[in-house]
């Protein structure tokens, strides 16, 4: 996993995992003490997440709201995009662009 960037975009790269969630946490926390207004997470690079990966962006995404910024996804692969959706965090995360609708369950 790389993480690159400043306190107000970061770009995401490689696994988001239970390997590389205390060094994502700690990285993304200072980013979004450090800072003001909306903190982006550009995700293109993203290769996958796991459920620890997940508990960190959405870590963040409440760190990021107690100290009244925002935190926004940019660039969520589909598969990621999925499993947003599945476990409905694609209601409570700012996505830009919002959620794709072929990510989305059918009817």
């Amino acid at each position: 996993m790389h993480i690159r960037g400043d306190h107000v975009e970061l770009v995401v790269g490689g696994r988001l995992d239970v390997r590389s969630a205390a060094d994502a946490r700690t990285v993304l926390h200072s980013a979004v003490d450090d800072g003001v207004g909306d903190l982006v997470l550009d995700l293109t690079e993203l290769d996958s997440w796991d459920a620890t990966g997940l508990g960190v962006i959405m870590g963040a995404h409440r760190r990021a709201g107690r100290a009244g910024r925002r935190l926004v996804l940019r660039g969520v692969p589909a598969q990621m995009q999925r499993l947003l959706v599945a476990t409905r965090l694609h209601r409570i995360l700012a996505i830009e662009g919002g959620i794709a609708a072929e990510s989305l369950p059918r009817v």
